[in-house]
C-alpha cells in the first residue's frame, strides 16, 4: 500500500473539505464529506458522491480512524460502498468504526461488509475516537439526523449535517473554534423544510457567539456569493464558503 499521500497535522484539528454541494453534486462537485484530524486521530464525516476521490488526495483511506454519517440520506454516505470496497482490496485487516443513527447500515445494505464496523448512536450520545471525542445531536431534518461536536487537541468544532432553522448551533453547546453549517438557499428559500437560508445559519453562529463560520451544503444552482453575502450581514462579520479542497487549521 502506497504511503499517504499528505501527513497527518502536526498540532492542533485541521478539517479539510472534500465535498460540500448540497442535495446533489454540481459539475465538478461533490457531496458532502469532511476529513478532521489531530496528530494521532483521522475522522471522516460523511461520504457523499465522488468524495473518496478527493480523500485520496489528503490522506491514505487505510488511515482512517473512523467514518461517521450523519443521516440517511444518499447524498451524504453514498462513497460509503465505495470506501467498503477500497478497504477489501488495501491489504487492511482491521474494521472500520462506522458511527450512525439507527437502521443506516440496513438501508445502505452495507450491514455485512466485512471491514465496516456498525455503531449506532443517537442524540445525546458521547463517543470517544482516538484523542477526539465526538457528541452527537439531533437536528431539524428528515428522519434522525445527527450534528456532531468534535472536541480534541485543545480545539472544539461543529457540524450541523442537514438541519432547518427549528434547530440551533447552540444546543452543540459553548466554546465551538468553528461551526461548518449548512446554508442551502438564499433567503427567497426560507421555508423548505429541513434546510437553512444563509441568513438563517448567520443568524444562528451570531447567537451562539461562535466565532467563525463556514457555509456548506449549498444547492449547485444558488449563488455561492449570494448565499455568503445575507449570512456575513446575519453574521455581523465575514462568513466563509466551503469549496473541494478547502483546508482549515485551528
Amino acid at each position: 500500500m502506497q504511503e499517504p499521500d499528505g501527513p497527518r497535522p502536526s498540532a492542533g484539528l485541521t478539517v479539510s473539505v472534500l465535498g460540500c454541494d448540497g442535495s446533489w453534486p454540481g459539475p465538478g462537485g461533490a457531496g458532502s464529506a469532511y476529513l478532521f484530524r489531530t496528530q494521532g486521530t483521522a475522522v471522516l464525516v460523511d461520504s457523499g458522491p465522488g468524495t473518496l476521490a478527493r480523500l485520496q488526495g489528503v490522506l491514505d483511506p487505510t488511515m482512517l480512524d473512523a467514518v461517521v454519517i450523519s443521516h440517511r440520506h444518499a447524498d451524504h454516505w453514498s462513497d460509503l460502498p465505495v470506501l467498503a470496497t477500497f478497504l477489501r482490496f488495501s491489504g487492511r485487516h482491521r474494521p472500520l468504526p462506522v458511527l450512525a443513527p439507527a437502521g443506516l447500515a440496513q438501508h445502505t445494505r452495507l450491514e455485512g461488509a466485512p471491514l465496516l464496523a456498525w455503531r449506532v448512536v443517537s442524540s445525546g450520545d458521547r463517543v470517544g475516537i482516538g484523542d477526539l471525542w465526538a457528541r452527537f445531536h439531533r437536528t431539524d431534518h428528515a428522519g434522525e439526523t445527527l450534528a456532531l461536536r468534535l472536541d480534541g487537541a485543545g480545539r472544539s468544532v461543529g457540524y450541523s449535517a442537514d438541519t432547518g432553522p427549528g434547530w440551533s448551533l447552540a444546543e452543540l453547546g459553548p466554546g465551538l473554534d468553528l461551526a461548518v453549517c449548512e446554508a442551502t438557499y438564499t433567503s427567497g428559500h426560507e421555508g423548505t423544510p429541513g434546510h437553512m437560508s444563509g441568513r438563517q445559519a448567520g443568524e444562528q453562529a451570531r447567537r451562539a457567539g461562535i466565532p467563525r463560520i463556514v457555509l456548506t451544503h449549498r444547492w449547485p444552482t444558488v449563488p455561492a456569493e449570494a448565499v455568503a453575502n445575507e449570512a456575513s450581514a446575519a453574521f455581523g462579520a465575514p462568513v466563509e464558503q466551503a469549496f473541494p479542497g478547502m483546508e482549515i487549521r485551528l
